[in-house]
């Protein structure tokens, strides 16, 4: 972009022109180049195209498909890269489109459904789908494995939106979670050790997850909580093939066949196990038994003419920018390695809570401590348009002037963030709100 100058990046960043084109200079002289990035990078409001820029720096410098080089996104979760190939919510199952005919008539084929039973359209984001409970529009809910009492931004308007929703269901392994709390039914799944399935991890392998004990009580795996939730609807014909999670896996295999995904190739369970993981693409006829197969190393990439895409939007305005009232940038993200998330499981844990904060807390440099009377380890007031709380100050110099940190596994945090969401991948914005700063309660 002809306007991202070096003079423009170090006035709306504050990083040093010096600092860029040192950066820029190490990328030159490397012989091999890997960026890694967490979900700062991603949980913004124009994210998608901020991996994307990372990406294009790795494909003008050459540094992809080589030892050593790549555009790395390190996320939370074990199953993340499966989830996005195979579970049908940000794509038709095997990285197909809901948009293309062609695809809809091929998958519909596989699971020996009518093809009108596949929608026409994308599935909606979590933001529209509770815009549509806010508007009366959607009148029930089914929240699986995910916490948004806790962990959804702006959650004080969540629970206003919540509340007109007619029915809840939580499916979940804990019962004690601030989303399952206010559920109208909920369903106890089973843990990892409990069922078997398989996941995918960041650098491609497929493994399984091998049952070990039965879930306690009413407990049951999820696929069997799908199964039964089928059945009592009327419809459980339509799964007949899907008698265990091993049936299901060989689905997904035919619906990857000729996908950048192919995973054909694999003879089921057994074989991953006995080779312990195993890298996708595996399509029918690959013989390879290497533990590691690179991706891109000739240069082919997954598009129609095999070429890489560099893809970029202008650099849009923050959704909310600091101001007179609200002067402060509130940062949130993972502070301790201790907790977890939402602090569902880890929090319950006696010696993980003697290693952590008792209570939610801000960091806060010295200089706007000092400036605001803020003592370390005494009560700061944080406000911001959405709500006001009061934690703990913890007084840092790793903290900017004009900023301020609090973790995402305290209740209060997401009281405060702005709900603003990526065009592209609906990913919440939860780097950058506004807010104000008082001492005392």
């Amino acid at each position: 972009m002809k306007d991202s100058t070096p003079e423009r990046v170090e006035r709306e960043t504050g990083i040093e022109t010096a600092v860029l084109d040192d950066l820029v200079s190490r990328i030159h002289r490397a012989k091999a180049m890997s960026i890694y990035w967490t979900m700062g990078v991603n949980q913004g409001h124009q994210a998608v195209r901020t991996a994307q820029a990372i990406i294009n720096i790795c494909l003008l410098t050459g540094n992809i498909g080589r030892p050593g080089t790549g555009a790395n996104s390190i996320t939370g979760q074990a199953n993340a890269m499966g989830s996005r190939l195979f579970s049908n919510t940000t794509n038709l199952l095997g990285g197909h489109d809901f948009l293309n005919p062609a695809h809809r008539q091929k998958i519909a084929q596989i699971l020996g459904i009518d093809e009108k039973r596949i929608p026409a359209a994308n599935s909606l984001p979590y933001h529209k789908i509770l815009e549509r409970v806010d508007g009366g529009l959607t009148r029930g809910l089914w929240i699986v494995a995910t916490n948004p009492g806790h962990s959804w931004i702006d959650k004080n308007h969540f629970y206003e939106t919540i509340e007109k929703a007619e029915f809840v269901v939580v499916q979940d392994l804990y019962y004690s979670t601030e989303t399952a709390r206010i559920a109208d039914l909920v369903l106890p799944a089973a843990g990892s050790g409990e069922k078997e399935g398989t996941f995918i991890n960041s650098e491609r392998r497929i493994g399984t997850v091998q049952k070990i004990l039965d879930p306690p009580g009413e407990a049951r795996s999820d696929f069997d909580i799908f199964r039964a939730v089928a059945d009592a609807w009327g419809c459980g014909e339509m799964f007949q093939e899907w008698s265990s999670p091993e049936a299901v896996f060989r689905i997904l295999q035919r619906c990857s066949k000729d996908q950048p995904c192919d995973i054909s190739g694999i003879d089921g369970y057994r074989m991953i196990r006995e080779r312990g993981g195993i890298q996708w693409p595996y399509p029918q006829g690959e013989t390879s038994e290497a533990e590691n197969r690179r991706l891109f190393a000739d240069g082919r990439f997954f598009t129609s003419d095999g070429r890489a895409r560099l893809l970029f939007d202008p650099i849009a305005e923050l959704p909310e920018t600091p101001d007179e009232s609200y002067p402060f940038v509130l940062l949130t993200g993972r502070g301790t390695v201790v907790q977890w998330h939402t602090q569902t499981r880890t929090g319950k844990v006696e010696m993980l809570n003697r290693l952590r904060p008792a209570g939610a807390y801000a960091e806060i440099s010295p200089g706007d401590a000092a400036r605001l009377g803020i003592a370390e380890g005494g009560r700061v007031r944080i406000s911001s348009r959405r709500g006001t709380v009061v934690v703990n100050a913890a007084v840092t110099d790793s903290i900017a002037v004009g900023q301020v940190f609090m973790p995402m596994h305290y209740d209060e945090t997401n009281r405060l963030t702005f709900p603003a969401f990526d065009p592209y991948s609906a990913e919440p914005a939860y780097k950058f709100a506004a807010v104000s700063l008082a001492a005392g309660e």
